[in-house]
Parts: structure tokens; C-alpha cells; sequence
């Protein structure tokens, strides 16, 4: 997260002199894939509720787990939002004339969570983290199972990224594609503390719990399409061997 929300706001902050909306999509899809490599071999790396919840929709987590998994993820994007507001803090007050806005021409909550588009309903707002969380676990679900076109041993949190970078790429123009809960209400929660109010929740139409709700739906939904169309049709003459050096990841226990 602080290096994700750093990537928006170097480029908010800078007026666009220091990023823009590319630098941002592949700037926070590496910084995703650098949390997986920290934390993988120990977690799995999920980093995001609506992954530890589809793993235990699916069995490869169990439930006891979760509670924690959840708990550890949005205390990590807390803190990542607030390291952000510390290392630019006087480029904040530079921009905004001393004030935190949420919206208009000189807003930077956006800078930590999610908004929606002047032209996005809640509902067709609520479709597109749905649809763009399930593509997410849909394709994490194959880039992790052994069976398919494995991705090469230690290269799979690049793919994730790549992944990311053509989530946001497509499927971002409505509301900034969060596909992660605790990425948009762990900061947001941090703005309403800081100084931007309670607006963070009524802004864009009580749009707050739409990046909660739908990714953690979405992702369950994805997980589910995996399995049902691809991983039961597996043939079940693979070489156990190839499968044994994954078991120590609870993400790639499939």
C-alpha cells in the first residue's frame, strides 16, 4: 500500500509532472508483486480478503485462519496509507492550500481509496468490482495451479502483476478497479482520521462499502468458475513430484 498509494499520489501531488495513470497501473501492480515475494512463503501472500476468503471457499485455507488474514490485511493498509500522508505531508499541504479535500479540483482522498466516476451508479458500479475481482481470482486460480500451463517456480508473483496491469488497464476508468477490500477501507479509514472527515463514506453516494462487499463476492465467484470449468477436468496422470515442491505455499495448494 505505501508503495501502491505512493505511485497516485507522486503523480497527484506533482500535478502529473511526476506519473500519470500508467505509471500508477504498473507501479502498484509491482508493488503487489513485491508483497507476494515478502510474504509468500510464509502466508501465501495473499494480501487481500477477497483472495483469503475465495481460498477458503475452495478449501485451501482454513476458515479458523481468516479472522487473522483479514485482520493482518487491513492493519497493513492502514499503515501503509498513513506512511504516505507522512513522506508527502508537505506536498499535501502545498497542493490543497493546507486543507483535505475529498472532492473537488483540488481533492486527494482519491489518493488512498477508491471513488467512482461522476457517471457510475451503485449498481453498475457494484457489477464492475464484481466482474473485475473474479477475473482476478479466476486467473490467480490458474496461474497457481500445477496442472495447467504452469507458470515457472518464483515467477508467479510477476504474473500476478502483469495481471494487474491489464485489470487496471481495462476494467479501471469506473472506479480505480480496487478488487480489494481492505485495500480501499483500511486507507479510507485512515483519511476519515487524518483530516478529510467522514465525507470519505458519503462521497459518490454512500459508495464506501461497494469496493468491500463486491470483490469479496466477486473473487468467490471467480474461484468457484475455476474450478467448476477448468481444474476438475484435469486429467489425473500428472507426476505427483511436479506438485510436491508448491506444498509449502497455503496460496498454491491446489
Amino acid at each position: 500500500m505505501t508503495l501502491g498509494c505512493g505511485c497516485v499520489g507522486q503523480a497527484v501531488l506533482s500535478r502529473g509532472a511526476h506519473g500519470g495513470p500508467m505509471t500508477i497501473s504498473v507501479g502498484f501492480a509491482m508493488a503487489v508483486t513485491t508483497a507476494v515475494y515478502v510474504s509468500g512463503g510464509v502466508s501465501g501472500g495473499h494480501i487481500n480478503p477477497a483472495v483469503s476468503l475465495a481460498m477458503c471457499v475452495a478449501g485451501r485455507l482454513k476458515w479458523t485462519k481468516l479472522p487473522i488474514y483479514i485482520l493482518a490485511q487491513f492493519l497493513g493498509a492502514f499503515v501503509g496509507a498513513a506512511a504516505v500522508f507522512g513522506i508527502y505531508h508537505d506536498a499535501f499541504m502545498e497542493y490543497s492550500n493546507g486543507t483535505l479535500e475529498v472532492t473537488g479540483p483540488y481533492a486527494t482522498a482519491h489518493i488512498f481509496a477508491t471513488y467512482p466516476a461522476p457517471y457510475l451508479s451503485l449498481i453498475n458500479g457494484f457489477a464492475d468490482q464484481v466482474m473485475s475481482t473474479a477475473v482476478l481470482l479466476l486467473v490467480i486460480f490458474a496461474i497457481f495451479d500445477t496442472r495447467n500451463n504452469r507458470v515457472p517456480k518464483g515467477l508467479e508473483p510477476v504474473v500476478v502483476g502483469l495481471l494487474i496491469i491489464v485489470l487496471t488497464c481495462s476494467l479501471g476508468m469506473n472506479s480505480g478497479c480496487a478488487m480489494n477490500p481492505a485495500r480501499d477501507l483500511g486507507p479510507r479509514l485512515f483519511t476519515a482520521i487524518a483530516g478529510w472527515g467522514m465525507e470519505v463514506f458519503t462521497a459518490g453516494n454512500n459508495w464506501w462499502w461497494v469496493p468491500i462487499v463486491a470483490p469479496m463476492l466477486g473473487g468467490v465467484l471467480g474461484a468457484l468458475t475455476y474450478i467448476i470449468f477448468i481444474e476438475v477436468h484435469h486429467s489425473d496422470n500428472q507426476q505427483g513430484e511436479e506438485n510436491d515442491v508448491y506444498d509449502k505455499y497455503e496460496l498454491t495448494n491446489m
